[in-house]
């Protein structure tokens, strides 16, 4: 029996109060999807079921929630290795045997900075089928309403926590900007934001232009992007529990 991986996108307000209504942010084609699914992959089992119950104000589900089959990909092991394999065939079980499987992460698409990625490689190698459904991306979302250059871009994940480490990274990144006139994306657990759009401000050259995209899709959401110059001239504020996509571009 043929059966289909879903990568199945969530929204991007990890269940805020003010957080949009779900067909504001996903296309209803996948919520459709999402309702008729039995059968899940999670980065987090109970933000998931509230996703679902989300999904049933709009398209109600298939079949109870309670009865859904809903299992945790496990953590990254030290080092960002990922699973074993034995382990990502356990979690493709459901599709092997014949049912379609949902991925989903807590935020945004699935296997896009998301340790999702591994399972879906896995899924190719036995050659289920894979289908990504449209939904928010805050990496692109960022792009896109920074102005910087969408042609050539990187994503470079997190940066180190030790603010000398930090300084040292950034310093690489941006001459890698320079170089390739290319942007550059980074992400920050929110209760770091301050600290790292800081570092950014104090270690990136004046003319280097610097964008922050803060609570992307929520009704305050916003994006400023200036010189550095210009974010130590008037700086910002960063709210410790909403989530940030930094971009950078050096000239």
């Amino acid at each position: 029996m043929s059966a289909t991986l879903y990568l199945v996108p969530n929204t991007l307000d990890l269940g805020s109060p003010d957080a949009p209504d779900l067909q504001e942010v996903l296309p209803l084609g996948a919520i459709r999807v999402a309702a008729r699914l039995a059968h899940w992959v999670a980065e987090n089992a109970k933000t998931t079921r509230a996703f679902l119950k989300r999904v049933d104000a709009v398209v109600p589900l298939a079949q109870p929630l309670q009865t859904i089959h809903i299992v945790e990909l496990p953590r990254p092991a030290k080092g960002g290795k990922s699973a074993a394999p034995a382990a990502l065939d356990d979690l493709l079980a459901p599709a092997l045997q014949g049912h379609d499987l949902g991925l989903i992460s807590e935020a945004g698409l699935p296997a896009v900075a998301d340790p999702g990625a591994a399972l879906v490689h896995a899924a190719h190698s036995h050659r289920i089928a894979v289908t990504p459904l449209s939904g928010p991306s805050s990496l692109m979302l960022a792009l896109a309403a920074s102005g910087l250059n969408g042609q050539s871009f990187a994503f470079v994940g997190y940066l180190p926590v030790d603010g000398q480490e930090r300084a040292a990274r950034i310093r690489e990144i941006e001459s890698t900007s320079r170089r390739l006139a290319q942007t550059q994306l980074i992400i920050e657990t929110p209760y770091r934001n301050e600290a790292l759009l800081g570092g950014l401000v104090a270690t990136l050259q004046p003319a280097t232009r610097l964008s922050v995209s803060c609570g992307l899709t929520l009704a305050g959401g916003w994006t400023r992007c200036d010189a550095v110059a210009a974010w130590k001239a008037s700086p910002a504020a960063l709210p410790k529990d909403v989530p940030a996509v930094f971009s950078l571009l050096a000239s």
